[in-house]
């Protein structure tokens, strides 16, 4: 292993004489072939070879990459939130490249492609044995979503079914690190990928003894509800019965309304309508606006007797608008959005609950369903959802645009990550409904992270109309629409 390790490179240099001279290694290619060397040690062995463990260790510092990058505890998620800028080299990682024109490798970039690839595959497909919590099942979907990503599909989508999907949009480059084109092309495989996925989902799935816990009520009690929890227990909801499906109903129950009551006390200031000042004010006492009305009236004041004449009262204006301000809320529920699907439907229950304002919700992955009579129930809102699935945004757009009754009085919420089908047409039916005077409020993410990723094509085109992507904690959310009902 020690020369295939070393990986000898079949180039040449000429000599003096212009003849070839003996060939040379590589350094790059030493550095790539141990970093791959020591991915198939862990796939075929967990054992750590101490060797290639420090080996890969120095080319990882040395092309200046994080460490924890070979940690096989650290998730994608928690390296990309300490390391922001890798999230694009995870993006289109195994998609291939153009061939450069003067057909030049660029040795470096393999390297740095070698190190990433390696920690996404060894995340995804090393997922050991034993019994899996939830976090660790969460954390697997996780980085199983950074694989898909890396091979140019939208999170969730292979395990959704939709094999053979481009998250690239128009404008958007699927490539991942600088050049080569030696990356191959994977485009084939993506199909066979899929229910491979699929499979080590439903492994982890089983070796949680889920189903067996909720079926037993002081185990099922003993569970904490948490958003990766409750993501399972939804896409798990048709397949339990009985007393496990009323303790998966429970569990849900209790996660809901924790999070509603954290969120209410963040809507609650919200105000019940703006005042309307073509009302004159109602002359009676409660409505005087002493302040005013004394100084108004200071010119009258008598030094003499010591007195301040009135001769004009001034009331408060109290008489709110009584026209009903349109919240319209739409949510993708694919694979990625699970976090957002959850808190956007807790929070349009809580702006129902809200005088003078009419919410509706809808509900789309390559389908949309209108889930406007649940909209004051979450519980019974989640219950009807499907999560998982492709993303078509326009059949959730033919079913918002009828609700738009009075575009100056209507706000439109589209939370999605606008990794779209129809990139293009569903873009000029949003630019369409700002143009026509609704207040179109595009969010990428309203999770309790903060962390998401939106479709840099549709990111700039809302930029440049004048509707910038609202992404990170849901309370940027809240006080936009706090801002729009006041």
């Amino acid at each position: 292993m020690t020369e295939q390790t070393t990986g000898q490179t079949t180039g040449h240099t000429d000599g003096a004489d212009g003849t070839d001279g003996p060939p040379v290694a590589d350094p790059h290619d030493n550095r790539r072939q141990v970093l791959y060397w020591r991915l198939l040690a862990r796939l075929f062995d967990r054992e750590e070879q101490a060797t290639l463990e420090s080996a890969s260790l120095a080319v990882v510092e040395d092309i200046g990459l994080p460490p924890a990058l070979l940690d096989p505890q650290a998730s994608v998620d928690s390296i990309v939130q300490r390391h922001p800028d890798l999230a694009a080299e995870f993006d289109g990682l195994m998609t291939p490249e153009p061939e450069p024109e003067d057909g030049a490798r660029d040795h470096a970039a393999e390297v740095r492609r070698a190190a990433l690839v390696s920690k996404v595959l060894l995340n995804v497909f090393a997922s050991g044995s034993g019994t899996v919590t939830a976090g660790q099942l969460a954390r697997w979907q996780s980085d199983a979503g950074w694989l898909e990503r890396a091979l140019g599909c939208r999170p969730g989508e292979l395990r959704g079914g939709r094999a053979g999907g481009r998250m690239a949009g128009p404008g958007v480059s699927p490539t991942g690190t600088g050049g080569g084109g030696t990356t191959p092309d994977l485009s084939r495989l993506i199909p066979a990928i899929g229910p491979e996925l699929g499979a080590i989902e439903a492994d982890l799935v089983k070796r949680m003894h889920l189903r067996e816990v909720l079926a037993d009520p002081k185990l099922a009690a003993q569970l904490t509800p948490s958003m990766s929890l409750i993501e399972q227990l939804l896409r798990d909801k048709n397949n339990l019965s009985g007393v496990a499906l009323a303790n998966a109903k429970s569990l849900i129950r209790r996660f809901v309304d924790e999070v509603a009551q954290v969120l209410r006390t963040q809507v609650e200031k919200a105000s019940v309508g703006a005042i309307d000042r073509s009302i004159p004010p109602k002359r009676v006492f409660r409505n005087l606006d002493l302040d005013r009305t004394i100084w108004k009236n200071l010119t009258n004041w008598s030094p003499e007797e010591q007195r301040l004449y009135v001769d004009r009262l001034y009331y408060r204006h109290t008489a709110r608008k009584t026209t009903p301000q349109r919240l319209i809320v739409v949510v993708d529920q694919s694979g990625s959005m699970v976090d957002s699907m959850v808190n956007c439907t807790i929070l349009a229950s809580i702006f129902a609950g809200l005088p003078k304002v009419d919410v509706h919700l809808i509900a789309y992955d390559t389908q949309a369903l209108d889930l406007t009579p649940w909209v004051h129930d979450p519980f019974e809102t989640l219950l009807r959802t499907k999560l998982g699935g492709g993303t078509d945004g326009t059949v959730a757009m033919a079913l918002a645009q009828p609700k738009v009754a009075e575009p100056r009085n209507t706000v439109v919420v589209w939370i999605s990550d606008f990794y779209e089908w129809r990139t293009e047409q569903l873009f000029e039916s949003m630019t369409a409904l700002h143009r026509s005077g609704v207040k179109f409020i595009p969010v990428g993410s309203v999770t309790s992270s903060g962390r998401g990723s939106v479709n840099p094509w549709f990111r700039e085109r809302f930029k440049d109309l004048g509707t910038p992507v609202i992404s990170g904690h849901i309370r940027k959310l809240v006080n936009e629409l706090k801002t729009f009902l006041a």
